[in-house]
């Protein structure tokens, strides 16, 4: 080891041997100058010759229309899920009269954001559900009272990305509409979830009545996000886009960036759910998969072993085989286990998932 290697933390050291790995299951990471090469590329072969100005004209008109074609609603860009989220929920809390929305705790909201939809828009969440849980029909009934909106994550990510089925999502998507209270869906992973779902994408938003989508998780853009919904919704998005601050006087490389993903990703999105499913099914007993079959590309692995040992031995393995299989284990709450995300990426498509599933099986017997 050399001395710039042992100043290092572990976790630096994985994050430059995954760097430096010829293969990897994930998604391989470039350099800002290869990335940016690409989209001008990219710009060439899309026919994009125009800036936009003020998230108008350009590749984000472009963006916009393609996304609501797929989904069938009206889309307007946003350059965060964080903003759009929020100011969707806040349409429906103003135009119902009710601060009240349902989410479940799980939900990035309540976990990633610092609670900013409670400080800055006066939400008052309930909890649609609670744990490792999916939301249902039955959840909604069993919260009395008015509530301005329902969210629902799909999937639910920090439950290892659970799915509801479509017939679960359509009665809780009915009582909803039943009951006066609007449907939003937070699709950040919404492309990674349409093979579980088995239909098009636009039957899965028509449950909604609003739905957020991200550009840069699963699609691989530099960021940004969309919001769709009737007219009046987006008209009203637009107007609390700009009041906070989120009509950029440019996002055309983040539009790009978006564009090529919906090209070159979303057809092979599919593939890494069925790659992730047969990873899953090789691994040994003593490594639990959540869910144990997949529903989406990303899921939840869990283990016997100490957090440092396993490292080390992921970061060995890792530098022997120049192949970055694993991202680093972290301790859970029950003494003894670790645990990691996997999200399978296209560089895993070219690998044998028996043969990964016998690395992953090492680190941790």
């Amino acid at each position: 080891m050399t001395t710039n290697e042992s100043e290092m933390s572990l976790e630096q050291r994985l994050r430059e041997a995954m760097i430096a790995c010829g293969d990897t299951v994930f998604t391989p990471s470039t350099s800002p100058a290869e990335a940016f090469d690409g989209l001008a590329e990219a710009c060439r072969e899309l026919g994009i010759e125009q800036w936009d100005v003020y998230a108008e004209r350009g590749p984000v008109a472009r963006l916009e229309e393609e996304v609501g074609e797929l989904l069938g609603k009206p889309a307007a860009y946003f350059p965060s899920g964080t903003m759009a989220q929020q100011i969707a929920l806040r349409i429906h809390a103003d135009d119902a009269g009710s601060r009240r929305v349902a989410m479940p705790d799980l939900s990035h909201l309540l976990v990633h954001e610092d609670d900013g939809p409670r400080i800055l828009q006066d939400l008052r969440i309930e909890h649609l559900t609670t744990g490792r849980t999916t939301p249902t029909k039955a959840h909604l009934d069993a919260i009395p009272g008015p509530l301005a909106a329902c969210l629902v994550e799909l999937p639910l990510r920090d439950a290892g990305c659970l799915l509801p089925t479509f017939d679960e999502l359509a009665e809780l998507a009915e009582a909803c509409r039943e009951r006066g209270v609007a449907l939003h869906l937070d699709g950040a992973r919404i492309w990674e979830s349409q093979q579980w779902f088995g239909k098009p994408l636009a039957d899965i938003a028509g449950l909604a009545d609003t739905v957020y989508v991200s550009f840069y998780k699963g699609l691989g853009g530099l960021a940004g996000a969309a919001l769709l919904g009737d007219d009046d919704f987006i008209a009203q998005a637009r107007l609390w886009r700009h009041r906070m601050g989120g009509t950029l006087f440019r996002s055309t490389a983040e539009a790009v960036a978006a564009l090529v993903g919906l090209r070159d990703r979303l057809p092979r999105i599919a593939d890494y759910a069925t790659w992730g499913r047969a990873l899953a099914a090789a691994l040994p007993a003593y490594i639990t998969v959540q869910p144990p079959v997949p529903h989406t590309n990303t899921f939840l692995l869990y283990a016997a072993g100490d957090p440092d040992e396993v490292n080390n031995r992921l970061l060995a393995s890792m530098s022997e085989h120049s192949l970055a299989f694993s991202r680093p284990w972290s301790a859970t709450e029950e003494p003894g286990r670790v645990m990691t995300e996997m999200t399978v990426g296209h560089g895993a498509l070219g690998l044998d998932p028996s043969i990964i599933a016998g690395h992953l099986a090492a680190i941790v017997d």
